[in-house]
C-alpha cells in the first residue's frame, strides 16, 4: 500500500469504529496461522497506554495490520523510538501515527507538576516541552495535541533511521487526537 492508501485505510477504519460498524476481519485462527511466518504491518501507532484508547479497535484492524507501541503520554522516549525504528527498518512500515487522546492522565500529571517519583517524573519530563509550548492557560487537551505533534518531531530529531526513511519518501509521520466519547480520531496539522 502507498502512504496515501494507508492513511485512507486508517480513516475508513476509524469511521467504521465511530459508527459501530466494525468489520472484525483478520481476527481468527486462519489469520493467526498466516502470521506465524512473519508480519507486515502497514502502520505504526505510538499511543498512550490508557485503557480507553485501543488503536486496533479505533482503526478497525485485525491481527498483523498495526505495529502498536504504547506508553503513557505517547512519549517518544528511547524505548518507544527503538521499537518504532525496528518496524521502520525491518518491516518497512510506511506510516507512523502519534496518537494523543482527550483528557490524558499523563498530560494532566505533567500540568499539575510535583514529585511523582523517579520513574514517572522521568516520563513526564518528555511532556514538559508541550506544556511550555502550549502556554500557562492551556487546557489539558490543547497540551495533548501539542504533545502529539512534538512527539512526532522527536521521532525525526532523535532517530537517523526514521529521519532517513522520511527524507527518502518511504515514511510519513502524522499526529492524531482520539476523542474519548465518539471514538473519532482527528488528524492534526503540524
Amino acid at each position: 500500500m502507498t502512504i496515501k492508501e494507508v492513511l485512507q485505510r486508517l480513516q475508513e477504519g476509524n469511521k467504521r469504529f465511530v459508527q459501530d460498524k466494525l468489520d472484525g476481519k483478520l481476527q481468527n485462527s486462519t489469520r493467526r496461522k498466516a502470521l506465524t511466518s512473519g508480519q507486515e504491518p502497514y502502520a505504526i501507532i505510538l499511543s498512550c497506554a490508557d485503557s480507553r484508547v485501543i488503536p486496533e479497535l479505533a482503526f478497525d484492524t485485525g491481527l498483523g495490520e498495526l505495529f502498536v507501541v504504547r506508553v503513557a503520554g505517547n512519549v517518544a522516549n528511547s524505548s518507544s523510538i527503538a521499537s518504532i525504528e525496528y518496524a521502520v527498518a525491518n518491516l518497512n512500515t510506511p506510516v507512523i501515527v502519534v496518537l494523543g487522546h482527550e483528557n490524558c492522565g499523563a498530560v494532566t500529571a505533567a500540568l499539575s507538576g510535583g514529585d511523582n517519583g523517579y520513574n514517572l517524573n522521568h516520563l513526564l519530563s518528555h511532556i514538559t516541552p508541550a506544556v511550555s509550548a502550549s502556554g500557562a492557560d492551556s487546557s489539558v487537551n490543547e497540551v495533548v495535541k501539542e504533545n502529539a505533534l512534538l512527539s512526532a518531531a522527536e521521532l525525526i530529531n532523535r532517530s537517523a533511521i526514521i529521519r532517513n526513511a522520511a527524507e527518502a519518501g518511504q515514511l510519513e509521520i502524522v499526529s492524531g487526537y482520539y476523542n474519548l466519547e465518539s471514538g473519532k480520531v482527528d488528524m492534526l496539522a503540524a
